[in-house]
């Protein structure tokens, strides 16, 4: 196997991580991560180990979903989901359009004031770099919690209002993203599209009998990340090239 084999990448710039989820308990009981959405990007949720709960706040209302090793469940741009830990919940994240998310993609469900001001959103949002990790744990609690205080209106919202409710925030997350959506096309055309136009080009060489496209055929591995980060929802595992 040659080392310097490129990962073979995968239309939908998919992007693969590992996740411990918070045990960290909330002024509901409750111990997981922050709630939020993504404005972008689809997500995907395989659980390995572990028991909990993901609760979403979509177009079908105010919903819970039990999770169990084995399970499987993704959500669509826009669908608020809240991780919660009932039993050292671990799981696989698939994400599409790696370095979307990574970028901004996602909105925490801050309260309503705080979403509605860019700079107030971003000085709680963004945690600090190049400290101690008991006090980068202690930063990412505080999101969370703050995460969890909008998204106990927005709950209360939806089950009284109906989904509609959540139209305000929608909107109130476009308005945050709006400044990084030039950057973002760039990325998703380097990435995604690319990819896209890959497989296109593959289908029109097989189409005239040409095997062009399995010249490149390679094994690639990724090398696995020391250390853990902290992440919206847990403590997350990362590899290298893991944006197929």
């Amino acid at each position: 196997m040659s080392s310097t084999a490129p990962v073979p990448r995968f239309p939908g710039g998919t992007a693969v991580s590992g996740l411990r989820v918070y045990d960290w308990e909330s002024v509901d009981g409750l111990c997981g991560g922050s709630p939020h959405l993504h404005t972008v990007s689809s997500e995907a949720y395989l659980v390995t180990a572990g028991r909990g709960e993901v609760h979403t706040l979509s177009m079908a209302g105010a919903e819970e979903h039990s999770l169990a090793a084995g399970a499987l469940l993704w959500f669509s741009p826009g669908t608020v989901h809240r991780l919660v830990n009932t039993e050292d919940l671990t799981l696989t994240v698939i994400m599409s359009n790696a370095g979307l998310p990574e970028a901004g993609d996602a909105v925490l469900t801050f309260p309503r004031h705080i979403v509605q001001d860019p700079d107030l959103y971003a000085e709680h949002a963004v945690l600090p770099r190049d400290v101690e990790e008991s006090v980068l744990a202690a930063a990412s609690r505080r999101r969370r919690d703050l995460a969890l205080e909008g998204y106990a209106q927005l709950h209360t919202s939806v089950l009284t209002d109906g989904p509609g409710a959540l139209a305000e925030f929608h909107r109130a997350a476009a308005r945050l993203v709006r400044p990084r959506v030039e950057r973002w096309k760039e990325l998703w055309e380097a990435n995604v599209l690319a990819q896209v136009r890959a497989t296109g080009q593959a289908l029109e060489e097989l189409a005239e009998g040409s095997a062009a496209s399995l010249a490149g055929a390679a094994v690639a591995r990724g090398g696995r990340r020391t250390g853990e980060g902290y992440g919206m929802c847990g403590r997350l595992t990362t590899w290298e090239d893991a944006r197929l």
